[in-house]
């Protein structure tokens, strides 16, 4: 009896505890949710809505019929409309469509000649699903009519592969992986160092000095900046020894994107540690971010197959918009220019996070 009513007093105190903790009572609750919602919804390999470019040279009444019931599929989103085949290529290696669809001016011949291909899918290969995809358009069946009564022609479908035509997995994965791996490491050491200063008392002697919030902050973002940067250098070795991942851009412009994601990473894991008050409550909260990082940001399944609300989701995440800088400068080969515009998402996110930080930092202080 003595020793079940211990038992009891040791229970009671860790469910007045678990209440006292609401971050912790909030990871209980709200983690199997988001886990069930981003499996369910989000997770989907019946990939819809492909963004896509067509160049149709024809212009006829047949090249115009395909056109529209290839919209009807829903498997592609027909985002803009080319005149050639090299602005196809340039739109691929910019990743702003993943399919290419054209269409050479002797179409309406070819569909009759079963022996030229009247169809070329230019395919961003760096995502075997998106290849899979392609595929399937091959068979599509499409009603024409072509001598005065409806019939179904078989179309030859040709499908070229950008960027891998091996189809090997490695050259998808490892460049998505970068990302995963500097937001787990990057949120994690930033996130439990402050809180382990709490811990263990420095911070008031911290406070003591003249060291001012902000640069308290950027004091402890410069080292794991460089950590990173090591990081990379490490998995860029491996990928390339173990997997053969090229690098076809700029190793300079991988660098520098690493560096605005990493900076971004390591402002969101000060911010996380201005919510948190111990190293467990940190390291939940990086598990609750890196969870969404991974299904959400386009490195298991294509984004563009995701639903709207998980794609808005997914646009917060600094690792959606790294994968993007990753996959096309290691595998498109394209300049930081072309892809500005994620830079400049995870600048103004890294400047957004910090000032949080810093101005919570304050607050706790005071």
């Amino acid at each position: 009896m003595n020793s079940l009513s211990r038992i009891l007093a040791i229970l009671r105190k860790e469910v007045r505890q678990l209440r006292r903790d609401h971050l912790t009572f909030g990871m209980v609750v709200g983690l199997p949710i988001i886990q069930m919602l981003m499996f369910g919804y989000a997770i989907n390999t019946d990939v819809r809505n492909l963004r896509t470019a067509i160049a149709n040279q024809a212009d006829s009444h047949l090249s115009q019929q395909f056109v529209a019931e290839l919209a009807q599929t829903q498997v592609v989103d027909i985002v803009a409309h080319v005149d050639t085949p090299q602005a196809l290529e340039d739109l691929l290696r910019a990743g702003e469509i993943s399919i290419g669809v054209y269409i050479p001016h002797d179409f309406d011949r070819r569909v009759v000649d079963s022996t030229r291909a009247a169809i070329h899918l230019l395919v961003d290969g760096s995502d075997p699903t998106i290849l899979g995809v392609a595929n399937q358009l091959r068979a599509m069946p499409i009603g024409f009519d072509t001598s005065g009564r409806n019939k179904t022609e078989s179309l030859q479908v040709e499908v070229r592969p950008y960027y891998n035509p091996e189809r090997r997995t490695p050259v998808n994965i490892v460049p998505g992986l970068m990302g995963v791996i500097l937001t787990m490491t990057m949120i994690m050491f930033t996130a439990v160092a402050i809180v382990r200063e709490r811990e263990r008392g420095n911070l008031e002697l911290l406070i003591n000095t003249p060291v001012s919030s902000a640069e308290l902050m950027i004091g402890k973002v410069v080292p794991y900046i460089l950590i990173g940067m090591l990081q990379l250098a490490l998995i860029l070795a491996v990928g390339r020894l173990l997997f053969d991942v090229p690098v076809r851009g700029s190793i300079v412009d991988l660098y520098l994107a690493a560096a605005a994601f990493i900076a971004a990473n390591l402002s969101l894991g000060l911010l996380i540690s201005t919510a948190t008050k111990t190293q467990f409550q940190a390291m939940q909260m990086t598990v609750f971010i890196l969870l969404p990082s991974i299904l959400l940001s386009g490195f298991m399944f294509p984004f563009d197959g995701m639903p709207k609300f998980a794609q808005w989701i997914g646009e917060l995440l600094p690792n959606t918009h790294f994968i993007r800088l990753t996959r096309g400068i290691m595998l498109r080969d394209a300049a930081l220019g072309d892809l500005y515009m994620e830079v400049v998402f995870l600048v103004a996110f890294t400047l957004v996070a910090m000032t949080a930080a810093a101005m919570r930092f304050t607050d706790r202080l005071d």
